[in-house]
């Protein structure tokens, strides 16, 4: 069983920034792409950056390019999402999620094992 946990959400104003991390436990033995989904009120989920197993790879949502960076300690079996030049838009609870795919980074959530419970982010204008 794997078991993952999100933190480092909160209230910021925009313009500012958050750091996001995802630490997985349980089998942590099986290698993971990771990837970060975020769902606003009302709105379907969506989403965000993807990284391989390496961190050799990465994907991006044209929304947050050039203004979020994921990565990950497979160390510390943890993955990030630092997040600058926050938006009202990018408010949302954040879910991370991984996969036992070892292929390209992908943007579907369907291909997503894993979940965690969510963190929440709220960027006031």
């Amino acid at each position: 069983q794997v078991h993952m946990v999100e933190s480092g959400g909160g209230l910021v104003q925009a313009g500012g920034s958050l750091r996001l991390s995802c630490e997985v436990s349980g089998r942590t033995s099986s290698t993971y792409a990771m990837a970060w989904f975020r769902q606003a009120p009302e709105k379907e989920r969506e989403f965000v950056s993807a990284i391989s197993w390496t961190g050799s790879s990465t994907l991006y949502a044209d929304s947050v390019k050039g203004r979020f960076t994921i990565s990950r300690d497979n160390a510390k079996n943890t993955a990030y999402l630092q997040m600058n030049s926050l938006k009202p838009e990018d408010t949302a609870v954040y879910y991370c999620a991984a996969t036992v795919w070892q292929g390209p980074p992908d943007n579907s959530e369907y291909e997503y094992d894993y979940w965690g419970q969510g963190t929440q982010v709220t960027v006031s204008s």
